[in-house]
């Protein structure tokens, strides 16, 4: 019988897969190691099991002994899930710009969370690197995992992801694209196959706000490169241990709007849902697409599973908050969605003919119109309330019961304001084109236009 003793031994052998669509300006081959495939839905998984085993190995964790780091989410999962079948309890720090339901996975594997500030220097106690390495000393039997500086981290990946990748390719690989972080995996891997094939080109992508692409460029340090940003995952303000710059060939920087945009292309054209990361790793080999040659064999790294961005960027108003959504205007969603006459009613007609309309349109708003323009509203929702108390409302004319105008607005109000304007009072906003014709603009049409 093909079992497996725990969950543990799941881990590795992750699929290479083929991209099609994105990648349709592409020359050459371009693969994606899928790590969401990890039972902890991320590449972290390898790493995190391989600390604890040669901190076990070295008699730095004992029985019943308490792990400790500091985890933007995914390690911290793999280093959970060790936790649980060899019996050691966990505290993590994290930071306040991690998702919620990251934070939440940790706590539903026993593990205890504390939330740290982000926008503090490393060495600021209040930082997460601060806080690990301070209940480090403080509490007996603890073993502080340190992902940064503990090189079994990219050595996990020198004994795992690497082979995985050439077996494979069957040795073909010529690029090999990673998101760099703490360095290990990047690293890792790139020694492996620099080993195998020492022309394999090795892509580090980085965030803007991080330290590490001038560091690599320079060897220089500088905290005036490090600021603020909301890519989660990758990207660092000080230089770990685990980076050995020689086996790297070259560092390239995407925006937080970029890596997110193509993290949800990547879900609607390839149907990978992944992670910030993974949209950053595809985002800067699109950037770096001109480097490529026919015969090119690249592999990208997608690091983890878009489960744990839901309330990020696979939320729309989220996405829209920051800026990362491309400004639409109405007239962009009239153009959108095509023709569409806009149906409207006479303060004469009765409630039974407005309810013929919504049900022949398939509409739940109609504005209520005389000869000098809107005067009104009927909503599917308002007549309900009204019907339900009063039956024999029908008959009555659409005057008698109507609601107050939806807001006209000028054409090329852009959606932000437009979606401001529609709430639970107000279900529409109204405009008026060139030619004078009236357009209507719901809920509906809003949420549509953010998601496309």
């Amino acid at each position: 019988m093909d079992i497996r003793n725990n969950i543990l031994e799941t881990i590795g052998n992750t699929p290479l897969i083929r991209l099609n669509k994105i990648t349709r300006g592409i020359p050459c081959t371009v693969l994606a190691k899928v790590e969401y495939f990890n039972p902890g839905n991320s590449i972290k998984d390898r790493m995190a099991v391989k600390m604890v085993e040669v901190a076990e190995q070295e008699g730095k964790l004992k029985p019943g002994g308490t792990i400790i780091e500091c985890t933007s989410g995914n390690t911290g999962m793999g280093l959970a899930m060790a936790g649980v079948v060899k019996g050691y309890k966990c505290i993590f720090a994290t930071t306040d710009k991690q998702s919620q339901s990251k934070v939440d996975i940790l706590r539903a594997l026993g593990a205890e969370v504390i939330v740290c500030p982000t926008n503090v220097e490393p060495e600021d106690p209040r930082s997460y690197y601060s806080v690990a390495a301070r209940l480090a000393k403080e509490i007996p039997n603890s073993f502080h995992a340190n992902q940064y500086d503990n090189l079994a981290n990219r050595q996990a990946h020198y004994e795992s992801t690497g082979p995985e990748i050439w077996k494979q390719t069957d040795g073909k690989i010529t690029h090999f694209v990673c998101t760099a972080g703490t360095g290990g995996t990047v690293v890792g891997t790139a020694m492996y196959l620099k080993e195998k094939n020492p022309k394999i080109q090795v892509w580090a992508i980085d965030v803007y706000g991080s330290l590490l692409t001038k560091y690599f460029k320079t060897g220089e340090i500088d905290m005036n490169e490090v600021h603020p940003y909301i890519s989660e995952g990758f990207g660092e303000d000080f230089v770990p241990e685990n980076y050995d710059m020689s086996v790297i060939d070259h560092f390239e920087q995407v925006t937080d709007k970029d890596g997110a945009i193509m993290a949800r292309r990547l879900a609607k054209e390839e149907g990978l849902f992944c992670g910030y990361s993974a949209g950053s790793c595809m985002q800067g080999l699109m950037q770096l697409k001109s480097r490529l040659k026919k015969d090119d064999v690249v592999v990208l790294v997608f690091h983890d599973h878009g489960s744990r961005y839901v309330s990020k960027i696979y939320n729309d108003q989220w996405m829209a908050e920051r800026g990362f959504l491309d400004v639409k205007t109405f007239r962009d969603i009239v153009s959108a969605r095509g023709k569409q006459r806009t149906i409207t009613i006479d303060p004469g007609q009765t409630v039974s003919q407005a309810v013929e309309l919504m049900r022949e349109y398939d509409i739940e708003h109609i504005p209520v119109m005389n000869g000098n323009g809107p005067i009104g509203s009927i909503s599917e929702s308002g007549l309900f309330q009204k019907v339900f108390s009063n039956p024999d409302i029908k008959s009555e004319t659409i005057e008698r019961v109507m609601e107050k105008s939806f807001p006209v607005v000028e054409f090329e109000t852009p959606i932000e304001k437009l979606r401001t304007l529609i709430n639970k009072e107000n279900g529409a906003v109204l405009s008026k084109d060139e030619a004078g014709n009236l357009h209507i603009i719901t809920k509906y049409d809003v949420i549509q236009a953010l998601g496309s």
